[in-house]
């Protein structure tokens, strides 16, 4: 026992082999791996985009300085104004009909999901230049519209010729198609909100409507708002169909002036075409702030705005230039 414990001890004592370097290590840099693919792919591109931009730029053909003259024209701003005026209003029309469609939906009555299931089956089925037609149409149909019993005494009395105007004919058609649509995007974002979160929020005995407010629906908005902005994106384009209304939104005052300019078509075209990138990239930076906003206690790590971006990016190419100074 006595050896083997001397010889421990002298193991113990003995010096570590020397599998050291004797030089201190120095910082290697790590090579990225090589993607040859990538590069002839990105180089590829980028002649194409070349190519695109150089056609648009020296083509004579798109009247570049036409389109310089008609892009803020009032009468191109008037007929902006009301596309604005008109997807606006469809919008918080047609979305609140959706919800009261996708409500409908879900409900425990078989007569209201009934008719919400026609009526979603209905007008995604009819195309929206029928609609807008048959509205525009309606009163060859009823002189007049009437509240009361049916088949009975009227209470009250509306002559449609007066109240159907231009404007309101685009707002009615488009936020009755509106509404179809929103009614599926909506109930398929209740439909996502874990079930969980009913049975907890019955558990508390909170009302109905109350559970809706301030637990479902502020949940189910993380589903609904890109679904929901598509709509809204297709919605903008849409209202390029009232023109057949006799409402001059942009587009209608943009075929309204190639009638009368013939040579400037294609400028005024484009002119259409910019401005609605313009209104569609604005509903998407809304977009991307509104999903932001109600991501917060969804993910980790909220996603970065442009800014935040844009900062560590800099601070990145920062922070690579001094290492590479200090090489």
């Amino acid at each position: 026992m006595s050896e083997l414990t001397g010889a421990a001890v002298s193991l113990a004592e003995a010096p570590a082999p020397a599998d050291t370097p004797s030089k201190p290590l120095s910082a290697q840099r790590v090579q990225p791996l090589r993607r040859p693919g990538r590069w002839i792919v990105t180089a590829a591109v980028l002649v194409l985009v070349a190519q695109i931009l150089h056609g648009l730029v020296t083509n004579p053909f798109y009247q570049w300085d036409r389109f310089r003259y008609w892009f803020l024209r009032p009468t191109v701003l008037d007929g902006l104004l009301v596309t604005l005026e008109v997807a606006a209003l469809s919008a918080v029309l047609g979305l609140l009909g959706g919800i009261l469609l996708a409500l409908a939906r879900l409900s425990g009555s078989p007569v209201l999901r009934a008719v919400s299931w026609t009526y979603t089956w209905l007008f995604r089925s009819v195309p929206l230049i029928v609609v807008l037609i048959f509205l525009y149409n309606f009163s060859a149909l009823y002189k007049t519209l009437s509240l009361g019993v049916p088949f009975g005494p009227a209470f009250v009395t509306f002559d449609e010729s007066r109240l159907a105007t231009d404007m309101t004919i685009a707002v009615i058609g488009l936020s009755l198609n509106e509404a179809a649509y929103a009614a599926e995007v909506v109930r398929g974002g209740i439909l996502s909100v874990d079930q969980g979160q009913h049975e907890a929020a019955a558990a508390l005995g909170l009302p109905r409507g109350h559970q809706f407010r301030r637990i479902v629906f502020p949940q189910a908005l993380r589903s609904i708002t890109p679904n929901y902005v598509n709509q809204l994106i297709g919605l903008i384009k849409s209202t390029s169909l009232v023109f057949y209304v006799s409402l001059l939104d942009l587009f209608g005052t943009v075929q309204s002036m190639g009638s009368t300019y013939p040579g400037d078509v294609v400028p005024l075209l484009t002119v259409a075409t910019v401005w609605y990138l313009i209104l569609t990239s604005a509903v998407s930076v809304v977009q991307f702030y509104v999903e932001r906003y109600y991501a917060r206690g969804a993910t980790r790590a909220l996603p970065p705005t442009p800014l935040q971006k844009a900062r560590a990016g800099l601070a990145d190419l920062r922070a690579r230039l001094s290492r590479e100074a200090a090489v």
